[in-house]
């Protein structure tokens, strides 16, 4: 039996890159809160945005692509409209064809995450669907923005 990863960090410090995001007044539910799917938004925006601005990746046109393949998500305490999130992302793995990502979704100027998760990339050449892998020029980008190789 495979142990099971230790939950990511709620810790502020523990994350290499931060992205902010606005709350919206549609983006509370019923309970007064961010509705808890707008937390793998958050997830997919803070990665994607990285992997343009940073890694010049073209989700458009490249002839491979990163499908997520996994993630998950734990709530530890709420966030509402207004307000702005600040997302925190790292690296905790980085595999031959694959990118584990750990998330932390902070209230603006919080220490501690509202919320955790996790998200994990596969690169695939976009005709096959199939995984490749991860090339040097990316690898370089990951190692210079999250610090892995």
């Amino acid at each position: 039996m495979s142990e099971r990863p230790s939950p990511p960090s709620r810790e502020r410090s523990a994350y290499a890159r931060y992205l902010s995001f606005r709350t919206r007044w549609m983006d509370n539910d019923q309970f007064g809160h961010l509705n808890n799917a707008l937390y793998y938004s958050f997830f997919d925006s803070a990665v994607n945005t990285t992997l343009i601005d940073e890694f010049g990746f073209d989700p458009n046109s490249d002839a491979s692509v990163y499908y997520v393949v996994e993630t998950g998500c734990s709530f530890h305490a709420g966030v509402a409209f207004p307000g702005i999130v600040e997302v925190g992302v790292r690296v905790a793995r980085l595999g031959s064809s694959s990118a584990s990502y750990e998330i932390g979704v902070f209230s603006q100027g919080a220490e501690l995450a509202a919320a955790t998760g996790r998200f994990v990339h596969v690169m695939v050449d976009r005709e096959t669907e199939r995984p490749v892998p991860i090339p040097g020029e990316h690898r370089a980008h990951f190692e210079r923005v999250y610090g892995v190789s």
